[in-house]
């Protein structure tokens, strides 16, 4: 049995706090009067609040789940939207979850218990047997607006081949009331009677709390052994798994799980959701640099303060993926709450990061220079990803002698090379360019044209794309007569679910936005040879607008646009479209550590109603030896019919938050068009590029105190690297220090193409030992050891597998 609740949705997480102990209280009553009364209890966090407010109901709740009676599920932090998270994010929730039902109830949970979210990620089989869990637990896709899902009992297989024994019970209803009709319904709906003839019955007021009542129990109790109806038995998961795991010839299903219904919810609240992508970025860049400094040991010249562990943030971040927070579909007093408390964190994350990185460029600035006093200004480009970048940076002025550009505040652009997860000194790294390499902007009285090494851009008056070929190939990527990053607007009236849902006939009222108020040869902005760019202003209506920054930097395989959105609309959708001059019957969309291929048709039922689809930071169409990719710095929403590839970029829902994504908002987007496979075409690479911005510190010139330190960076060359790998299908995605553990660095690597793999891992500091880890960083010596030869080991990856790795730091 199961009392859902929803930590925030029509009211806030202080009220959750409070809906805890009232239902909890009243459960442990129920207990104390029926003995074979269990409950199911998910999310780590609204125990955690119990524990912190109301310490005697806690004692309780422990002596009963001592009983096996009060059995905590699921295993995550919070139940989490299943399909907005990054890969890392999913990890932690379980990571973070896990280890607080061990610590406090004894034991790991064994069931991903997630009724209630939006569509289930195909990644999350794996993620889920990582963490220690074979089972799942869900019944939303019995929501389908179209497809009736065609089991209630199934092995689900994700996108890494790993599988889980899932359930969703045939009541289809987490929240039911223990009648004779619930329980025939149960038994008839069953969609794989033959195989499988058991259902869990889930009872209890779910949603805002509240659980089983007594009337609930006395009926359960009353149907147990009647003639004519199906036995109800009162169990547990693990019990009712374990039955479930006898039953032969369930069937399969591979890939994610789609819910035909609530995609809306990839793009309502915007802010909220750019604001999420921050924090994981931000994230993975302050572990990095901690782990850094410790691998480096540096700790003695950096402030404590940012060397404490990150789960306080990530439980922030965590709290703020709610499946009904983080998709957009709560109150304004929940989204403001969000708000504030994300763009809390994303402030302290940036002053940690800022203070790390400072730190670490003025001991290597001392190094260089002997821990003599500093002559010159320098600054130092810090990388988090596991790659060496050349791209072009905004400094200080007065960090090189003779720039080749300046822009209007007054900043120098650099083209630069920063070393792989490290970093490296501008004067080191600053490379300079030919002629033939420079970005260069010619605008005439019908168009704008922009060129670099790599591409030629063609756009209207409008900023509309009318032409995007690469260098030296004749194909056009642009479907004539079709212009590409066209604004476009969707009347956005749903049937049932103004701020989850988004409908099929949205489709029907397209309207391009094309009322210009600046033309592009009035704003060019930039103009080489590192940087051209230009501006155009959009009017959508009397209310609303776009300013929309077109730009191309040298040696850059994409174009990328910034959009700043004033946004006063109801009942709208904005989308930017490409018609694609490509015809593939597929199209492909990055998740959490991965990707997957959805259809471009409506051949079947299940095609057509897949109109609005979720990915990440890129989705591509591709035909062989030739595709675009289009990608996004905090978007998730796509579609992608025919030839027509569309980014979602903001809806104007009116239900329950009246106020929800008015106002002001930006965004960035880009489009690149390559060669080959978008595997070797280094796509992946950019999406990431494009979201982990290269970071700059400058320093002025020192005071002369000596810095001292254990080891020495590399001075001669201005540059250090923490990590290295050099197969690019193996993205090391997350680099920090062990929990608890003051000589070891972990690090999280997956395969990104889809292929096996075999490469070598490159470790730039000493080591004792380095050893296959489990998400909770745990070790077998015995069974896991890795030979490490110069500071290398070997590494085999199946596709899209997640692996985790812990290296023992050594002496210098």
């Amino acid at each position: 049995m199961c009392d859902l609740f929803v930590l925030a949705w029509l009211w806030p997480y202080a009220e959750t706090r409070r809906k805890c102990a009232r239902s909890w209280s009243s459960v442990v009553r129920l207990m104390e009067r029926y003995p074979e009364f269990t409950f199911t209890c998910s999310q780590a966090q609204l125990l955690q609040w119990v524990k912190e407010d109301y310490p005697v109901l806690y004692s309780k709740i422990k002596l009963h789940a001592a009983e096996g009676r009060f059995i905590p599920v699921g295993g995550t932090w919070v139940e989490m939207d299943g399909n907005l998270p990054s890969g890392e994010s999913f990890i932690r929730q379980f990571v973070l979850g896990q280890r607080f039902f061990e610590k406090e109830f004894g034991s790991k949970c064994k069931v991903f218990w997630l009724p209630d979210t939006f569509g289930y990620s195909a990644q999350l089989p794996q993620i889920m047997r990582l963490a220690g869990i074979e089972c799942f637990l869900s019944q939303k896709l019995s929501w389908n607006l179209v497809n009736t899902f065609p089991h209630n009992s199934f092995w689900w297989q994700g996108i890494d081949g790993s599988t889980v024994l899932a359930h969703f019970p045939s009541g289809d209803s987490y929240a039911m009331n223990g009648t004779v009709s619930e329980v025939i319904k149960c038994a008839e709906n069953n969609k794989d009677q033959g195989r499988a003839d058991i259902s869990m019955m889930l009872y209890g007021y779910g949603d805002g709390g509240g659980g089983p009542t007594e009337d609930m129990l006395e009926r359960i109790d009353r149907v147990k052994n009647i003639d004519g109806i199906p036995r109800v038995k009162s169990s547990t998961p693990d019990i009712f798994f374990a039955q479930l795991a006898q039953c032969h010839n369930l069937c399969k299903w591979v890939g994610e799980l789609y819910l035909e219904l609530h995609q809306g919810t990839y793009t309502t609240q915007a802010q909220l959701k750019t604001f999420n992508r921050q924090c994981e970025v931000l994230l993975q860049k302050c572990e990095f640099l901690q782990a850094f400094v410790y691998a480096n040991k540096l700790k003695s010249i950096v402030p404590v303060r940012v060397m404490q562990s990150t789960q306080k943030y990530w439980e922030t971040l965590l709290l703020n993926q709610f499946h009904d927070v983080l998709p957009g579909s709560s109150i304004e007093i929940v989204n403001v709450e969000a708000r504030q408390m994300l763009s809390q964190l994303k402030k302290t994350l940036i002053a940690d990061i800022s203070c790390l990185q400072h730190s670490i460029a003025e001991f290597m600035q001392a190094s260089r220079q002997g821990n003599r006093q500093a002559l010159t200004r320098d600054s130092y480009i810090f990388n988090s990803l596991c790659w060496e970048r050349q791209e072009v940076v905004a400094v200080p002025h007065g960090t090189v002698e003779m720039p080749l550009q300046l822009t209007a505040e007054g900043q120098q652009l650099l083209l630069v090379r920063a070393s792989p997860m490290g970093v490296t000194s501008t004067q080191s790294c600053s490379q300079l360019l030919a002629p033939d390499q420079h970005a260069r902007i010619k605008v005439t009285a019908g168009e704008v044209v922009m060129s670099n090494e790599h591409l030629v851009a063609c756009f209207d008056k409008v900023g509309r794309l009318m032409s995007l070929k690469l260098q030296g190939n004749a194909k056009e990527a642009i479907l004539p007569s079709h212009p590409g990053n066209q604004f476009v607007m969707f009347d956005d009236v749903p049937l049932y679910w103004d701020a989850w849902d988004v409908m099929d006939y949205h489709l029907q009222t397209r309207k391009p936005v094309d009322n210009i108020t600046a033309s592009p040869s009035d704003v060019v902005i930039e103009r080489g040879p590192l940087r051209v760019s230009f501006q155009v202003s959009l009017q959508i209506s009397a209310r609303s607008s776009i300013l929309q920054t077109i730009s191309l930097d040298a040696m850059s395989p994409f174009v990328q646009v910034n959009v700043t959105v004033h946004w006063h609309e109801a009942h709208k959708f904005l989308k930017v479209e490409f018609p694609l001059n490509l015809r593939a019957h597929n199209a492909t969309y990055e998740i959490q550590f991965g990707h997957l291929q959805r259809p471009t048709h409506v051949n079947t039922s299940w095609d057509s109603a897949r109109y609005e689809v979720c990915g990440h930071k890129w989705a591509d169409v591709s035909e062989y030896d030739f595709g675009v990719a289009l990608l996004n710095d905090c978007k998730y929403g796509y579609s992608c019919l025919d030839n027509v590839l569309r980014l979602s970029l903001l809806r104007s829902p009116k239900n329950p938050d009246e106020q929800a994504d008015m106002g002001l908002h930006t965004l960035s987007y880009a489009i690149m068009p390559h060669r080959g496979s978008f595997q070797s075409a280094g796509v992946i690479q950019q999406a990431y590029n494009f979201n982990y911005h290269l970071d700059i510190m400058t320093l002025g010139t020192s005071s002369g105190d000596s810095i001292t330190s254990e080891t020495d960076l590399t001075s001669s060359t201005g540059t250090c690297s923490l990590v290295t790998t050099n197969n690019p299908a193996m993205i090391i995605e997350t680099a920090k220090p062990v929990d608890n553990c003051n000589n070891a660095i972990l690090l999280r690597i997956y395969e990104a193409f889809g292929s096996s793999a075999k490469g070598m891992i490159k470790l730039n500091f000493p080591v004792n030992s380095v050893l296959g880890s489990n998400i909770f960083e745990e070790t077998d010596v015995m069974k896991d050891k890795y030979e490490v030869a110069h500071g290398e080991f070997c590494l085999n990856l199946q596709p899209f597998e997640v692996k985790t790795i812990k290296c023992i730091l050594g002496n210098q």
